[in-house]
């Protein structure tokens, strides 16, 4: 018994030790992986429950293949095991191709396939453990399965964003009960990533919506589901459920539903929709403030809000708020920024790009359901740098990344610039660097780029730029991120950490890999082939080793034998390769080879002929473009889908004026459907459209041109008429008034139709039919009524398109007669001719006058939130007013009362609120008389619709006498002509445009009025020809006399009459006549005046019927001071045919004050003599004044110079030759003389400068330079507005050309003001100085320091004299040398010898005598005493040295130089 249980406790060690322990339980597992477990339960023969299996353990033989299922102690299966050993890579291979089907399954798929994935071969063999070491291993493997778990849920806390979650409902649907032959929807919010997939059932059965559209309707937009069920019948009573299923799990939701049959009499009462239990409230929302269509440019910032109202406010509660773009979700980022204040919802987009193109909406959830709101976003393209280049591409995305690979696409731009696109240029970034390296040297013309060479490991982000033949446009936004690594590595990555294991597993390595060659590779294939590169793909090798595996390309051309290898220099890491190079239209094969450090596989299967060019075909035309009129600002484009297209990217809308021929793309992001709305367009522009598609081959043509569609608000059903209103009653009859619909959706109101239900007890009876045919007003009379029955009504406004809504029923009104003695509210208001400070109310007559006809209205108005006041004092008997004096910007509301003998009745319902502004673009009437005098009015309306019409009325009535007027209406004009204007056209004439939003004006025609536009007719019907200019007179060369006039307003048909004297006169030897009609100038000539051509000259024109007159009257002294002109400028023209002077003799004086006199001639000769005079004498050319003639040109000069009296006298010029001769004469004496001296005058004040100061030892200069001065100039000094007399202490004088005046001594009674006045010749020139505060300061000081520096210099000591320089003597001999000394005080002497002072002893004797001679003695010198001496005299003004040299000889010296 013993040896029986402890054999059956060694079984159960060895098959503890053969199995594998996962933590990974069966309630995680996917659907896929429970499947498979099944299949493979069902494989072995084990069997599955919720009860413990017991099973007996035997010994294995070797051969036979042991379970690929792990369990755990209770032998519940946990996972899969596979042993590894020799041989075992089918079992591998085949469990790694079922973790790549389920590879988005998350982090099952990791966790498996880390286990499966070893890249060696292993076999397993049983290890015999004591007790003691087994207790001692569970317990390890216990503490690390704790550590963990406890690892995993810190993790679980530090990302609670968790990329993978099981799915969770936000919002479960709830149970209703409805009333049979109802539709319900249930609704509910689930969320979970992957994202759930849903299903409905009734009564745990699945519902097929597909297969009952008529019964069931299945709707899933972001993450919220709902299920409709139509048309309930009492067989829908059941519970409904709903299912989410993800890889990590799945929940269910569960709701009741009740249907009701309806009893007779029994009220129906729904439960509202939505109602949350958890708020015991149901949540509405609404979403006002609403963003609309947007358009932004790129680099610009936009942003898009909406203000959101939940209700009930329930506290701590807000709705959940999600963006989305296009059906996606966005999420912040560095482009989009999202913000929620608790009431206003905002998105920024930061730096717009072609990419935030698109839809965009706003999604409130709430846990009653949500709402939405959505508008598009058009994004322009930027400013382009250089004219004609393209656009930047737009959307680059990254694919396919492995270790060295990636494959780069893009979105061809809406705009190719000034020529097509020839190819793109891609650019890749390493993250952490700043420099672009572009990947491509050869354009690809592809939407599509492998790039290859990338570094494992290290991130990058790309960028594209398109070429054309003006140059490279701007770059695109560069894409996301993405890393150079295996898949595997990422998808493990993306995962998150794999979940911990608590068992142990161990290997025995049975033979070593290390050294082994890797397999072929498999499944080779080209997966993309472009005449620019083919791309090819394969699976790594089976048998791989340990090591990483790379591999080598070969290729080889089609009809050769001869294999290449591509990449000889660098073996690539990624089972993926692009070949560049290849020659088009070439066909080859290829073939991989793999290789590791133990060398090179053999090569793959090959590839079949792949021939090099473009496989991808450039899409076709899209079908026919219709354009359908949508807003004032867009239009709806349809189009038909281009066939037979492979990898569409979308289709670009264009658009054109028609006849411009310019080309503006609609969308710059292509749109897959084949309906889009062009915004941005402008209102009344005849637009075309063209379609062009776009794949990654390119863009497909344009289609033909649309259609032109005029932009306009598309024409629809009107809203339903408002306010139906009881006008009045009698026993058998009703009137009812009401309001026309506020929107007419762009046609006009045609009609409008009522219907009426009878009331009794509350209970209503069906609807039916009143009028069969259209009522054109708003009231209508309802006969054939019984008395006392009550009655409810409602109307329905037809245009065009169809038939309105229904109105809102009116109260049961009972048919009964009123008995009111005063009359009924007026009906029918309405408001036009709106402007800022006015407005014109009309009204009709009430249906109820009472007891006596109305006698007249009053109006009231109020303002916004006002009280009702009455505008009028009187009534008024007109059915119309005008309201002014109103404010602008303020908002009125109108009514109306009717009065009649008995009183005033009640008021009329008030009018909307209407804002008194003028609106831009508001036009008025204008009156116009034409050119033959007829008078009309015009108005234009630039917001002309289809329908719309010109409506013209007289005092607010349609016309009755149609005979008074003609009206033409053209285009957006119309004009209303008065056929015979008389008084009977007085009144307000008014203009209404249909089908516009109230466009109206009107013109009240007076009787001065109408009396004015007569005059102005009668001017038109017999026109007077204006003059520019009435005749005129002059006088030209020889004395001939110009008569002329310029005509203002003629006809080439114009004719001239010229009259004298009411005699026609006609061009001949007397008069010559002219009449311009290019400039219209009329003139008549004459070469003299006569005594008999006194009188009058008329011009006298005819221009059809048109006349004009003009006359000139030249009699007594005016005519003879005329003719006594025109006789002397005939003088003067005989004089000018000889030499003659043009001008004559006159002097000029120059800014240098020299004097010159000058004259002009004309007609000169060489022959022509010219002689100077003075004083009667001509200047013979010896003379000394002949140097002062000159001559330049025509001008003869003689140069005066500076002037003087003895260059006073008179001065002539004679000029004579064979044809005549002329003199001109110059008279400078006294007058003239002193008229020279003026100019000279006036040069010399106007030079002068600006006074200016200087301060001397002696006082205070002020002192003005001029440019030159003579004796008679006069100058004056004035100081404080007083003249200055000259004295000891102030003097003035000139020196060469300097003004000045100076202050000695200067005191603080000479500041002030100080002015020098100069003579100009007729006035004078002053310059000012204002000699006071610093000024006055800053001269005082520099005097002082002046003055001191030079008492200073005066009295300083100095040695004056007898010394000598050098003093040359014979030792032996005494010296004796005195210098005079000067000083005040008297200085101090000294003497020094070499720089050192002497002191007086026996060898030297100084002395210093009567303070002014200093002597020195030096007796019997020897030639020690040679040397430099000086005598240094010092006081407090200074010090001063007299240096001498002494030079002692010897005799005997002096007699060897003799």
């Amino acid at each position: 018994m013993s040896e029986s249980l402890k054999l059956q406790k060694e079984q159960q060690q060895r098959g503890l030790e053969t199995r594998y322990e996962s933590s990974y339980h069966q309630s995680s597992l996917s659907s896929v992986s429970r499947q498979s477990y099944a299949a493979h339960v069902g494989g072995h023969g084990h069997k599955i429950s919720g009860k413990k299996e017991v099973k007996k353990l035997s010994a294995l033989s070797k051969k036979e293949k042991r379970s690929r299922l792990a369990v755990d102690t209770e032998d519940e299966v946990i996972g899969y095991v596979v042993p590894v050993f020799r041989s075992s890579h089918l079992a591998t291979q085949d469990l790694m191709e079922t973790q790549e089907e389920v590879k988005e399954e998350g982090v099952g798929y990791v966790v498996m396939r880390n286990l499966f994935s070893r890249e060696t071969d292993f076999k397993m063999k049983t290890v015999k453990k004591t007790r003691e070491t087994s207790i001692r291993e569970s317990a390890e493997r216990l503490t690390l399965s704790k550590k963990i778990h406890e690892k995993a849920e810190f993790q679980k806390k530090m990302n609670p964003d968790s990329l993978t979650h099981p799915p969770e409902f936000i919002v479960k649907p709830r149970g209703q009960t409805v009333w049979e032959g109802k539709s319900l929807t249930l609704h509910c919010t689930v969320a979970g990533w992957p994202k759930p997939r849903v299903a409905w059932y009734k009564n745990n059965v699945l519902i097929d919506a597909k297969a009952h559209p008529e019964k069931y309707f299945v709707e899933s937009q972001y993450n919220m589901h709902s299920l409709e069920i139509k048309n309930c019948n009492f067989s829908d009573t059941a519970e409904y459920g709903i299912s989410a299923l993800n890889v990590k799990g799945e929940s269910s939701a569960f709701a009741s539903v009740i249907i009701k049959r309806f009893k007779e009499g029994e009220e129906v009462i729904e439960r509202p929709h939505g109602y949350s239990p958890e708020y015991g409230v149901t949540f509405n929302t609404a979403i006002i403030d609403k963003f609309d269509v947007s358009f932004g440019r790129e680099g610009e910032t936009m942003s898009l809000g909406c203000t959101v109202i939940v209700y009930p406010t329930v506290k701590r509660y807000q709705p959940e708020i999600v963006w989305y773009r296009n059906g996606v979700v966005l999420s912040p980022s560095k482009w989009v920024r999202m913000h929620w204040s608790g009431e206003r919802a905002t998105l920024t987009l930061v730096h717009l790009n072609k990419e935030d193109e698109g839809l965009y909406t706003l999604c409130v959830n709430t846990k009653s359901g949500f709402d939405t709101h959505s508008a598009y976003v058009f994004v322009r393209d930027a400013d382009v740098e250089e004219e004609g280049v393209p656009v930047a591409p737009l959307d680059v995305r990254c694919h396919d990344a492995n270790k060295d690979y990636v494959v780069v696409t893009w979105k061809q731009p809406a705009v190719e610039g000034s020529s097509s696109i020839m190819g793109y240029f891609i650019d890749r970034l390493e993250v952490g660097t700043h420099h672009w390296t572009q990947c491509n040297d050869t354009p690809v013309k592809y939407a599509r780029f492998p790039v290859t060479g990338l570094i494992e490991g290290r991130s990058y982000t790309f960028r594209v730029r398109a070429l054309n033949n003006a140059g490279v446009s701007r770059p695109s936004r560069a894409s996301d991120i993405v890393v150079a690594m295996d898949p595997s590595d990422r998808a493990r990555l993306r995962a998150g950490p794999s979940a911990p294991w608590t068992g142990m597993i161990k290997f025995t390595e049975e033979d070593p890999t290390v050294g082994v060659v890797p397999g072929p590779p498999t499944d080779l294939a080209v997966t993309e082939a472009t005449k620019s590169y083919v791309v090819l793909s394969w699976k790594p090798p089976i048998q791989r080793g340990h090591e990483g595996v790379m591999y080598y390309v070969e290729k080889c051309l089609v009809g050769t034998d001869t294999w290449q290898r591509v990449n000889t220099g660098m073996p690539v890491k990624s089972p993926r390769f692009a070949l560049f190079d290849l020659a088009e239209g070439k066909s080859y094969i290829f073939r991989v080879r793999s290789c590791n450090s133990a060398g090179v596989a053999e090569p793959s299967e090959e590839t079949g002929a792949t021939t090099v060019g473009d496989r991808l075909d450039l899409p076709p035309v899209p079908g026919p473009v219709v354009p359908i009129r949508n807003t004032g600002t867009s239009v709806v484009v349809c189009w038909g889908a281009s066939k037979e297209v492979k990898n569409l990217v979308g289709y670009y809308i264009e658009v054109s004026v028609n006849g411009s021929g310019v080309w503006v793309p609609c969308n710059n992001k292509p749109v897959k459907g084949t309906r889009f709305v062009c915004h941005g367009l402008n209102t009344e522009d005849k637009c075309v459209f063209r379609v062009k598609a776009v794949n990654a081959a390119g863009y497909s043509e344009s289609t033909a041109e649309s259609e032109a569609c005029i932009v306009q608000a598309s024409i629809a059903v009107p809203s339903p008429p408002t306010d139906v209103t009881l006008l009045e009653r009698v026993r058998d009859y009703m009137v009812l008034g009401w309001q026309a619909p506020a929107n007419t959706g762009g046609a006009d109101i045609r009609g409008y139709y009522l219907d009426y239900r009878t009331v009794k007890d509350g209970v209503t009876s069906k609807w039916h039919e009143l009028n069969l045919q259209a009522v054109t007003g708003t009231s209508y009379k309802v006969t054939d009524l019984k008395e006392n029955k009550f009655y409810q009504f409602q109307v329905r406004a037809f245009n065009q398109v169809g038939i309105s809504e229904a109105s809102i029923p009116t109260v049961p009104l009972e048919c009964k007669e009123w008995t009111v003695a005063v009359p009924g509210p007026p009906r029918g208001l309405r408001v036009q001719e709106v402007r800022k400070d006015s407005m014109v109310l009309l009204w009709e007559l009430p249906t109820f006058n009472g007891r006596s006809p109305v006698t007249g209205y009053y109006v009231d108005y109020k303002e916004e939130n006002g009280k009702w006041r009455c505008f009028q004092e009187r009534s008024t008997k007109h059915t119309y007013m005008q309201l002014s004096g109103l404010q602008e910007g303020v908002s009125y509301r109108l009514r109306v009362h009717a009065k009649n003998l008995a009183g005033v009745g009640g008021p009329s319902k008030p009018t909307d609120a209407i804002l008194a502004e003028t609106r831009p673009g508001t036009n008025e009437i204008v009156v116009d008389v034409d050119d033959n005098g007829v008078i009309s009015m015009i108005f234009e309306c630039s917001d002309l619709k289809e329908d719309s019409q010109f409506v013209w009325s007289k005092n607010y009535e349609a016309f009755t006498d149609t005979s008074r007027l003609t009206i033409q209406t053209a285009g957006g004009k119309s004009r209303a002509i008065f056929n015979d204007p008389s008084l009977d056209d007085l009144g307000i004439y008014s203009c209404v445009v249909t089908n516009t939003d109230g466009v109206s004006a009107s013109y009240t025609l007076t009787e001065e009025g109408l009396k004015r536009l007569l005059d102005i007719s009668r001017d038109h019907q017999f026109p007077i020809i204006p003059f520019k200019s009435e005749m005129a007179i002059e006088l030209q060369e020889k004395g001939r006399v110009r008569f002329w006039a310029e005509v203002a307003k003629f006809t080439s048909n114009c004719q001239v009459e010229y009259v004298f004297n009411d005699n026609i006169v006609h061009e001949g030897k007397k008069y010559t006549v002219n009449f311009n009609k290019t400039t219209g100038i009329i003139e008549m000539f004459m070469d003299s005046l006569e005594v008999t051509d006194e009188g009058t000259f008329t011009f006298n024109l005819v221009d059809g019927k048109a006349t004009g007159r003009t006359s000139l009257v030249l009699i007594g002294e005016e005519f003879a001071e005329l003719q006594k002109k025109s006789e002397f400028e005939r003088a003067e023209w005989v004089r000018r045919q000889g030499p003659h002077f043009v001008e004559y003799l006159s002097f000029e004086v120059t800014p240098e004050c020299d004097v010159h006199l000058k004259c002009k001639v004309g007609n000169i000769k060489p022959a022509t003599e010219t002689a100077w005079f003075k004083d009667g004498i001509e200047i013979e050319e010896d003379d000394e004044d002949a140097k002062k003639i000159g001559k330049s040109d025509d001008v003869l000069t003689f140069d005066i110079g500076k002037i003087s009296k003895k260059d006073a006298g008179v001065y002539e010029v004679k000029l004579k030759d064979e044809r005549g001769k002329d003199k001109t004469l110059l008279n400078l004496t006294d007058a003239g003389y002193q008229a020279v001296l003026n100019e000279v005058f006036r040069v010399i004040a106007n030079s002068s400068t600006e006074l200016k100061i200087m301060s001397t030892e002696h006082g205070i200069i002020l002192y003005s330079f001029v440019v030159h001065h003579i004796e008679d100039l006069r100058v004056g000094w004035l100081h404080k507005e007083s003249k200055i007399s000259h004295s000891d202490r102030v003097q003035c004088g000139v020196t060469g050309e300097q003004l000045w005046l100076k202050i000695n001594e200067p005191t603080e009674k000479d500041k002030g003001k100080y002015a020098i006045d100069i003579f100009d010749g007729q006035g004078s020139v002053k310059r000012i100085l204002d000699l006071s505060g610093q000024v006055w300061e800053e001269a005082f000081e520099e005097f002082k320091r002046l003055k001191a520096a030079a008492i200073a210099e005066r009295n300083r000591a100095r040695v004056v004299g007898g010394l000598p320089d050098v003093v040359t003597i014979q030792e032996g001999k005494s010296l004796n040398l005195t210098g005079n000394v000067w000083g005040d005080p008297v200085p101090e002497v000294s003497w020094m010898k070499n720089e050192k002072p002497l002191v007086c002893d026996e060898h030297y004797t100084l002395k210093f005598e009567h303070g002014k001679f200093a002597s020195i003695t030096i007796s019997a010198v020897t030639t020690t005493d040679s040397g430099k001496y000086a005598l240094l005299v010092k006081n407090k003004y200074g010090t001063e040295a007299g240096a001498f040299t002494v030079s002692v000889y010897l005799p005997d010296d002096e007699a060897e130089k003799k």
